[in-house]
């Protein structure tokens, strides 16, 4: 069988012992187990609030037990011994079936989850919590919670530190679910600490004093800074203006309006010339244009002269 399965059947056998010792052990007052395997066999520690019922008369009540524990479950020479709980209030599983039986009995659940974690923490609890989940009160289920002092809910300390138990109260609505988690006194939770007021402290090195420094450090305290050389300013090289500071931003100001309207006009004129450049140029070319036009036409009148002249000249040849 393989380590994982192994694990599993060995879980699943303690929850089935577990809840074998509650239903058989109810009435004594069961406040949980230990398992231990040993050469011998199987050791395993009952914690009950009443060890004469577990025990019975003339050890009825083990030897059933330890029968059932052999037939039923298969556990080699089970040896069971019976401790009793010193006290009763700091145990988990007993103050859930209490709790669960004073629900059966018809207390109300907001009085019997108070009363009970009073009494937890007049035993000299460090922490508690009571939570009862179910129809507490209607046909509507619900979760109610009482704490008390300091409780963990995770990590390693909720596990190792914290005891938790589980009863369930059987009711006429419904079955009603009982938690209760309770830190032990003297539980050592990482985040303690301790205060040592019979510590011997290395006294502390003081700085050495020049003997020629006859001051004290509430003279020196007491004193006016000196003044650093680079970050000293003498008064006389700050230049004070003796003008109205008003005056001053108006003229700087109209100086500014004088510039842009200066700049601005020279723009203007510098529009204006390149208008005027372009217009020339506009005239150049018309006169350009006219003036090809009355070259074209005195070519046309020299080229009708010369024709007519060859005309005349044709006619006095054939008159001959």
């Amino acid at each position: 069988m393989a380590d994982e399965q192994q694990f599993i059947e060995n879980g699943l056998q303690r929850a089935q012992i577990d809840e074998f010792f509650q239903d058989e052990l109810d009435r004594a007052g069961y406040g949980g187990m230990n398992i231990a395997k040993t050469p011998m066999g199987t050791q395993i520690v009952l914690k009950a609030e009443k060890p004469g019922m577990v025990i019975g008369k003339g050890g009825k009540n083990i030897r059933k037990i330890t029968t059932t524990l052999t037939e039923e479950f298969g556990m080699d020479d089970p040896q069971v011994d019976v401790q009793e709980v010193d006290e009763p209030d700091l145990n988990a599983r007993i103050v859930a079936d209490r709790l669960a039986n004073a629900l059966e009995r018809g207390w109300y659940f907001r009085k019997a989850g108070h009363t009970t974690i009073d009494r937890i923490m007049e035993a000299g609890a460090l922490g508690a919590e009571i939570v009862l989940s179910g129809k507490v009160t209607g046909a509507r289920s619900r979760v109610e919670k009482f704490n008390r002092g300091y409780i963990k809910h995770n990590g390693e300390p909720a596990q190792d530190v914290v005891d938790d138990g589980q009863g369930v109260a059987v009711m006429k609505l419904g079955t009603i679910g009982v938690t209760v988690k309770i830190i032990p006194p003297g539980a050592t939770l990482p985040d303690d600490f301790a205060i040592n007021e019979d510590v011997e402290i290395d006294p502390v090195e003081q700085a050495v004093v020049d003997a020629d420094d006859d001051e004290s450090v509430e003279e020196l305290l007491a004193g006016e800074p000196e003044d650093d050389d680079a970050a000293a300013v003498d008064d006389e090289d700050v230049e004070v203006p003796d003008e109205d500071p008003a005056e001053v931003i108006d003229e700087e100001i109209v100086e500014e309006v004088i510039d842009e309207t200066a700049e601005t006009d020279a723009d203007d004129e510098a529009a204006d010339a390149s208008d005027d450049d372009a217009a020339a140029d506009d005239g150049d070319s018309v006169a350009d244009e006219d003036l090809d036009e009355d070259v074209a036409e005195e070519a046309a009148d020299l080229v009708e002269e010369m024709e007519d002249a060859d005309d005349g000249d044709a006619d006095t040849e054939a008159e001959q």
